[in-house]
């Protein structure tokens, strides 16, 4: 009789484009819902399963207890043969045929779990690069919610450029400015550089706009961002009649910081991280942070330079190095001889756990929205060094407008190797005097307004708890006996499964 008095949480399941910058964003949304007292599933391809098994303690439908809910894992197959690594690793290839076989493999297991497991999905929520997701939603009427990555200015920006409300370059006057209400004047080499008519990456564009031609679908766009940094352009979005309201929720890392369950993580690096012991013996404000994340490639000459600015600036470094295989043309980076001792090189490392040392003085960076946010809300400066895509317009954001970084590059459209003795100016620019000063101060005024957001109450709070409470979960304050009722869910959720 107990029993009837628990009734099964709202079932969301999160569907997950394979990739490392897809996964953690989700994965934390996940973690987060399932804390609220929510059934998640997260769900992705067997692929990247294989790799997740590797780095994570997980079992495929095993459930995790995580606050009041569960989240467990499922996968599907993604159709391609299974050494086929060439196919996975070309979005072109890929895209279409994760739509073509996902559609069908995400319907069957909505259909299992209503059918056989007696746990039917109450909502769908997919990440951009799998905007299919939508239609499966409205095809099975269920509705979906899509969590966008990059900031709410660029997608603001996909949205203007699709809908066409204003001016943006053509092949016949490709340096243009673009004006759009709330945001900064953006110059040609500033907007997302997917969007730009000469852009080598229009597949990207296609990949992008595909999720922006959807926005109607969703009944919530949750962005990893925070009210108070980009204020001006969620209350524009919010007021341009979208059908999903615009939510910010981040920055998920740090709202996902509060859970505890390190033993599941979204980062498939098997590598030991041992550079904290190595930073807790340098001084405070003294090591220059280098990264220039999983996907951008930067060219071995300019790596040299960058090097050698790092040398003629006198400071320490940590500088991440990818080893793996980079693809076609794209040779190992390695550091000229002359650094050897004066730093340190690592193949990985606990970004967020770096940002928030109190040896690191400052942060080179691609300006992927990832390492933005982490910067951003661990209140450390930055040399912008941005490539393509959304990076050059976060960089805007944080020299122009939050004004907590210097550039040292306009991105891959420049074409140029940014020499030595600029590197070097732009260090000791962000790592001594007045400048270095001001920038820091900035700095720490966003990691103070982001930490207010994810704080209890906090704008970023209440958005998710008022997402939770749409999808059919009301926020309670913590009471007596809580590990009882989630002890009563859980023994229905086994005997469903």
């Amino acid at each position: 009789m107990e029993r009837s008095s628990s009734p099964l949480p709202p079932h969301v399941m999160l569907v997950s484009f394979p990739g490392q910058g897809h996964v953690n964003p989700l994965l934390r949304l996940g973690k987060l819902l399932a804390s609220k007292g929510l059934l998640v599933t997260f769900v992705t391809t067997e692929s990247w399963g294989k790799k997740m098994r590797t780095a994570n303690k997980i079992q495929d439908r095993a459930l995790k207890p995580i606050g009041k809910g569960y989240l467990r894992f499922d996968f599907f197959d993604d159709g391609l043969p299974e050494d086929d690594d060439a196919s996975r690793t070309n979005l072109t290839v890929l895209r279409p045929q994760l739509e073509l076989v996902g559609q069908q493999e995400i319907k069957n297991l909505v259909k299992r779990y209503k059918e056989v497991m007696k746990q039917p999905v109450t909502c769908l929520i997919n990440n951009p690069f799998v905007s299919w997701v939508c239609d499966v939603a409205e095809d099975l009427q269920i509705p979906c919610a899509v969590l966008w990555v990059q900031s709410c200015a660029c997608l603001a920006s996909y949205y203007y450029y699709h809908h066409k409300l204003v001016d943006f370059p053509t092949e016949t006057d490709p340096k243009i400015e673009v004006r759009i209400p709330c945001m900064p004047l953006l110059k040609h080499d500033e907007i997302p550089s997917f969007v730009h008519p000469f852009s080598p990456y229009s597949g990207l564009r296609e990949v992008i706009i595909d999720q922006i031609k959807r926005l109607h679908k969703p009944f919530a766009v949750l962005i990893d961002t925070f009210y108070s940094l980009e204020k001006d352009i969620i209350d524009h979005m919010t007021n341009l009649s979208l059908p999903g309201v615009v939510r910010p929720l981040g920055p998920l890392y740090k709202m996902a910081k509060t859970l505890i369950c390190d033993d599941i993580k979204g980062d498939m690096s098997e590598t030991r991280d041992d550079c904290m012991e190595w930073l807790d013996s340098q001084p405070v404000s003294s090591v220059v942070y280098i990264s220039f994340g999983t996907v951008a490639y930067v060219k071995q000459e300019q790596i040299n330079e960058i090097a050698f600015g790092v040398l003629n600036a006198g400071v320490s470094f940590l500088w991440v190095i990818r080893q793996q295989e980079l693809g076609i043309n794209r040779e190992r980076h390695v550091l000229p001889e002359e650094l050897k001792g004066k730093g340190k090189v690592v193949e990985w490392c606990s970004q967020e756990k770096v940002l928030a040392h109190p040896s690191v003085v400052c942060f080179v960076t691609h300006c992927g929205w990832n390492s933005t946010m982490e910067a951003l809300s661990s209140g450390v400066p930055t040399v912008c060094f941005p490539q393509w895509g959304d990076q050059v317009t976060d960089a805007v954001y944080m020299i122009d407008v939050l004004k907590t970084g210097v550039r040292l590059s306009r991105g891959e459209t420049e074409e140029r190797v940014v020499p030595r003795e600029e590197v070097a100016e732009r260090l000791r620019e962000v790592t001594k005097g007045e400048k270095a000063t001001e920038l820091k101060k900035n700095a720490l005024k966003w990691k103070e307004e982001a930490e207010t957001a994810v704080a209890r109450g906090g704008s970023s709070d209440r958005n998710l708890d008022e997402f939770v409470e749409k999808l059919g979960v009301k926020p309670v304050a913590k009471q007596n006996g809580s590990l009882n009722q989630n002890g009563r869910v859980q023994e229905l959720l086994m005997q469903k499964s």
